[in-house]
């Protein structure tokens, strides 16, 4: 779960609902003069937007718009029991808020469950895309280790109320008391059935790395020095089977975005640089 620092919104970042012809997508944004390109930015398993609030003033300093949004059903993104809750279907409405941007291509970044989201996205549409970034995420489903609690969850969720759930995880956690209020009403906000798939997801998501190194995009991959999600050997090896190298971000585990945002953007400038 990624914990936001700070819930100020900076001043050159506006929140908006995006309009697309998959359904209105609550979302943060930024915008620049003469553009040299846009990112957009898809967040994790019980996260939200707010997990890289604090990437958007640097993407704009470097010269990038950039998009950030809560996937269905995530905070403040509705989600109805009946939607596609599929990684395809999340896939598309990925597709569908890049579609929003002035952009004929992005570059597309998927932290931990977003990142398996990115990876169907770009196999979908490859030339939606600039690039493919993946944060603190792996070639398909958890290991072992992390998925038997995973299972207790998914199997909980719409049997025991989400703020009972939240509380359960929380516990013996101490943050700022606004931080506490936010991430308890961000769970508590989260639709159900998609809080339920994506969990079933992170257990049951397969392997699909050949089907992305076909798209012939260039890949850049990247975790927290102390990520604590799949485990290091599986991503250092998903960028070997990517055509690429793991990149390290220091003083951070699994939310590179929210604990070093600085960090993260130096290590991804030059990718970024060098593929337009």
């Amino acid at each position: 779960m990624s914990v936001p620092r700070t819930l100020e919104l900076p001043a050159d970042v506006s929140a908006v609902s995006l309009e697309t012809a998959r359904g209105s997508f609550a979302a943060h944004v930024v915008r620049v003069d003469r553009p040299i390109g846009h990112v957009l930015l898809v967040p994790g398993w019980t996260g939200s937007k707010e997990d890289f609030t604090p990437l958007l003033p640097l993407l704009a300093a470097a010269g990038y718009d950039a998009t950030t949004y809560d996937q269905r059903g995530q905070y403040e993104t509705p989600g109805l029991p009946t939607d596609d809750y599929t990684l395809d279907g999340f896939a598309a409405d990925a597709l569908a808020v890049r579609a929003t941007a002035d952009h004929p291509r992005s570059h597309l970044l998927g932290h931990s469950f977003g990142g398996l989201v990115s990876q169907h996205a770009v196999v979908t549409d490859p030339s939606a895309w600039q690039t493919l970034n993946l944060l603190c995420t792996g070639p398909g489903a958890l290991g072992d280790t992390v998925q038997r609690p995973l299972r207790r969850l998914a199997a909980a969720i719409g049997k025991v109320p989400l703020l009972q759930l939240h509380e359960l995880r929380e516990q013996g956690v101490k943050r700022p008391a606004q931080i506490t209020a936010f991430l308890a009403r961000r769970f508590t906000a989260n639709a159900p059935a998609s809080l339920k798939a994506m969990t079933q997801l992170l257990i049951d998501a397969t392997d699909i790395v050949e089907d992305v190194t076909a798209t012939g995009l260039p890949v850049w991959v990247a975790r927290g020095a102390d990520d604590d999600a799949w485990p290091h050997d599986v991503q250092a090896l998903m960028a070997q089977r990517l055509g690429t190298e793991i990149h390290v971000i220091p003083s951070s585990a699994h939310s590179p975005g929210v604990e070093n945002p600085a960090g993260l953007v130096e290590a991804w400038l030059p990718f970024l640089r060098r593929h337009g």
